[in-house]
């Protein structure tokens, strides 16, 4: 597929991923309003929705029925997004533009953004459930809906992406640099969990063996790192302009990264290293790939 033409067909699934996730976002009245606001200024404010579009895609590899993957993607999306809202706190990383607009906690106050993050956590779990409890007479989405709550819950918590959370905060308290063991660590739980989420989600409520959902954990993982390594090589080489975020954060905290550590030739062979395992172990579940594996590329080879 030309390039040209993957951007058009990615521009295309990102708009209706979209579409589908804000769909889920309820509007209300009364004294909750004010934090369904907050919540929905981040969650419509903009990105490649890459998880849902990489949840869809994974299921269509493996099914037609499309309206059963839609509570999920909308699932991950908000979990993804109050992570974001939360990351940005001056507790966290302290950042005060996102996608090119004020952050969270800038146009609603640290108090809301926090609740705000809350909310959307919450929301992603009551939409799940309310999906299982609605096709509750069919088994076949239930078993698959149960386990893929059970994925959506570890990878976004402590044993996943907010356990990530929790190893970078402590490596940033050390005012040390961590070694590649302890790097590797906070990425495959903060970056590569939300990553793998959404292809065993999408996989597993497709039909797809045990085996296979275990390959897409497994290329969910390589893809993680080659992504955070492109995000942490772009903090140093991009501009504010086009990441629609400040720029050098990464040393302003002292964090260590795989650039730090190595420089940026060495973490751009590592990148495509990592990249070229997931393709090629994507390229083995014997389906039509070739969108993903495109996809792949172009998360890891991004410049913005």
């Amino acid at each position: 597929m030309e390039k040209e033409e993957f951007l058009r067909l990615l521009k295309e699934k990102s708009t209706r991923a979209e579409q589908i996730v804000l769909s889920y976002l309820p509007e209300k009245e009364g004294p909750q309003a004010k934090v369904y606001e907050a919540m929905g200024y981040s969650l419509a404010g903009g990105g490649k929705r890459l998880r849902p579009v990489l949840m869809r895609e994974s299921f269509s590899l493996f099914s037609d029925r499309e309206e059963w993957i839609h509570p999920f993607m909308a699932a991950i999306e908000m979990i993804h997004t109050y992570s974001l809202i939360h990351d940005d706190l001056p507790e966290m990383d302290n950042d005060d533009l996102r996608r090119g607009r004020a952050t969270n906690h800038i146009v609603y106050g640290q108090a809301m953004a926090l609740l705000a993050g809350d909310g959307l956590l919450n929301l992603a779990f009551e939409t799940v459930a309310d999906a299982l409890q609605k096709r509750a007479d069919d088994p076949a989405y239930v078993s698959r809906g149960i386990k893929a709550f059970g994925i959506l819950s570890q990878k976004a918590g402590c044993e996943g992406m907010l356990g990530g959370q929790v190893a970078d905060m402590l490596a940033e308290a050390k005012q040390e640099p961590c070694g590649e063991e302890e790097l590797l660590f906070i990425h495959a739980h903060k970056t590569s969990a939300l990553l793998q989420a959404p292809l065993m989600i999408g996989t597993l409520m497709g039909g797809a063996t045990p085996e296979q959902v275990l390959s897409m954990e497994r290329i969910g993982y390589r893809l993680g790192l080659a992504f955070q390594i492109r995000d942490d090589i772009l903090d140093v080489t991009g501009s504010e302009e086009m990441l629609g975020k400040p720029i050098g954060s990464d040393e302003k905290n002292a964090k260590s990264t795989y650039v730090s550590l190595y420089g940026l030739q060495k973490a751009g062979e590592k990148v495509k290293q990592l990249s070229d395992l997931a393709r090629e172990e994507l390229s083995k579940l014997s389906k039509d790939t070739a969108f993903l594996e495109q996809l792949f590329s172009y998360l890891t080879e991004r410049d913005y």
